[in-house]
């Protein structure tokens, strides 16, 4: 792990720092309650809850915010192995994909354990200077371990020009 990616998880897991960075870059996951349970260089787990801000009209989640914590979890493994590199990438979610096994009645934790292979691409992105992409997984449980929903979050990275 880079000395970067320590700095980086150590603001993700901070709960004021982490909590002002969403109320300002990202205010609708900030409302909603998401937020980050655990992460290292391999994995993140991000959580959203269940309640008045992100119900639907069926008593379960609103599929938008489970997408939203999904993305989350792959986001912050993509924004560690980005965070302040140099020469800068620039990271962008190219497609989405998404399985809904079950309703979400309760806070789902969604998981995403592709950070090594997040890096890998990050690293081929400077090396070639042209833009990479890579599909990950974030897999959504309930508290009982329940499957509830599967994302597959297409990411792009790409060198910024000096």
């Amino acid at each position: 792990m880079t000395s970067h990616q320590q700095q980086f998880f150590q603001l993700a897991t901070h709960p004021l720092k982490f909590r002002m960075f969403l109320l300002s870059k990202l205010p609708a996951a900030y409302f909603s309650g998401v937020r980050v349970e655990a992460v290292d260089e391999h994995a993140c787990t991000v959580s959203v809850p269940y309640k008045w801000f992100t119900t639907n009209p069926f008593r379960s989640t609103y599929f938008a915010c489970l997408a939203m914590a999904a993305e989350m979890s792959s986001g912050v493994l993509a924004f560690a192995s980005t965070y302040k590199r140099q020469p800068a990438i620039s990271m962008l979610v190219t497609g989405i994909d998404a399985v809904f096994h079950s309703k979400a009645t309760g806070r789902t934790k969604f998981t995403c354990r592709a950070g090594g292979e997040i890096a890998k691409v990050v690293d081929l992105a400077v090396a070639t200077g042209e833009a990479q992409t890579i599909t990950v997984e974030a897999t959504g449980t309930d508290l009982a371990g329940k499957p509830v929903a599967t994302f597959h979050i297409t990411w792009s990275f790409k060198k910024r020009s000096s």
